[in-house]
């Protein structure tokens, strides 16, 4: 039994305007969380759920993590763009080539994505959000890998990716150079146990993957902080 992806959580200045953008991008709805926070559910049983959660620290430089949108043509890329920059988003420049066919931008708290040019073969058959792209390690590919219980579908100088065996987006590892670390990241991931599993069983299993757990105690929700062998933060939630 592995842990089960419960959310992608997303640190916001203003958690309902966060969620009414990225509904917005995404063509979803969004719903109230038990957490305080807003939430997106997923769209379908593949689809990753997504949380914004109330911070009150700005987004300070680049984030370890960005969404990566598909296109089915160009009109579509610039429907996707235009959508975004009347919600409130607006194009960034992070050294990406004008010969790329992709288009930088960011929402309105300064998280960067992407919206990638049609006939991207690496993500056909993605969905809309086609890929969730991290800074990280093979290491740390193989570890979530072993963690969810998802396959590796790209492994390739040391650069892996990860899917669901229900399908949906992707997880993807650019592998070295890694960015350091520098705080508290904005996006995070949530675990939840195995169904009928003991939360200290399963941390004792992600530990034994590579994972540390962070400090002795649990947060108010009885979540437990742990980081992942490159040292990129996520949480376990407690069993239910």
């Amino acid at each position: 039994m592995t842990s089960h992806f419960h959310a992608l959580c997303v640190d916001a200045i203003d958690p309902p305007l966060l969620a009414r953008f990225w509904a917005g991008v995404l063509g979803r709805e969004t719903a109230d969380d038990p957490s305080g926070g807003i939430a997106l559910p997923p769209d379908g049983d593949a689809g990753l759920r997504i949380l914004f959660l109330p911070t009150d620290e700005p987004q300070s430089g680049r984030n370890p993590m960005h969404f990566d949108l598909t296109s089915t043509s160009l009109d579509d890329q610039r429907a996707t763009v235009a959508r975004s920059l009347a919600l409130g988003g607006r194009h960034i420049d992070i050294g990406q080539l004008p010969e790329e066919g992709h288009v930088v931008l960011a929402d309105p708290e300064g998280n960067e994505y992407c919206v990638i040019e049609p006939g991207n073969a690496f993500l056909a058959g993605c969905g809309t959000l086609g890929a969730l792209s991290c800074d990280g390690s093979q290491a740390v590919g193989y570890f979530w890998s072993a963690a969810l219980g998802w396959p590796l579908v790209w492994d390739q100088d040391q650069e892996t990716a990860i899917r669901s065996p229900h399908g949906g987006p992707k997880i993807t590892w650019g592998g070295p150079p890694l960015m350091p670390l520098t705080g508290r990241a904005r996006l995070r991931f949530d675990l939840a146990p195995p169904a009928g599993g003991a939360q200290g069983a399963e941390i004792d299993r992600l530990v034994s993957l590579g994972a540390t757990r962070t400090g002795t105690g649990t947060d108010g929700s009885g979540a437990v902080a742990m980081t992942d062998p490159d040292g990129r933060e996520f949480r376990v939630l407690a069993s239910r």
